[in-house]
């Protein structure tokens, strides 16, 4: 497994810990204290899990499984999904914390940081699915497709 993959591997399950975290808090306030989260809260839990942890485990499976580049692929490159980790790990390390501040303060540098993280997230997942777009082909399967295989 290449040292990309893995650190998207484990950089998803890092943001499972903190969703899981999170969404733990929003229990005891609703059930103990009686207080239910308000929607930075859930917004926050809500992008750790799914972008942080969904999104983040689904291209580094698909970086590990998807058939290797064509030697003439001029598209995917390496460089670029790297960089797209770094968007999406930036992106959404970011806007969770913002989120969760925006809880306990309201300054306007807050929602220009849940603004600009969003966005990076954005690139980040366009950088990505660009560069691959070009690993989502046919390996052997036509073949067995042609002979009646079905699946």
């Amino acid at each position: 497994m290449h040292s990309l993959v893995r650190r998207y591997i484990k950089t998803a399950i890092g943001f499972l810990m903190a969703g899981l975290a999170i969404g733990g808090w929003m229990i005891v306030q609703r059930e103990i204290w009686q207080q239910y989260p308000g929607p930075y809260e859930v917004s926050a839990h809500t992008h750790a899990i799914f972008v942080g942890f969904v999104m983040m485990m689904i291209m580094g499976v698909a970086l590990w499984l998807f058939p290797r580049p064509e030697r003439a692929d001029a598209r995917y490159r390496p460089a670029l999904a790297g960089a797209a980790y770094w968007c999406v790990t930036v992106g959404t390390g970011a806007r969770v914390l913002a989120e969760l501040l925006r809880t306990v303060a309201g300054g306007g540098w807050l929602r220009w940081t849940v603004v600009g993280s969003g966005f990076l997230q954005i690139a980040g997942l366009a950088i990505f699915f660009h560069t691959m777009w070009s690993r989502i082909r046919a390996v052997g399967s036509q073949a067995r497709e042609a002979a009646g295989e079905r699946f």
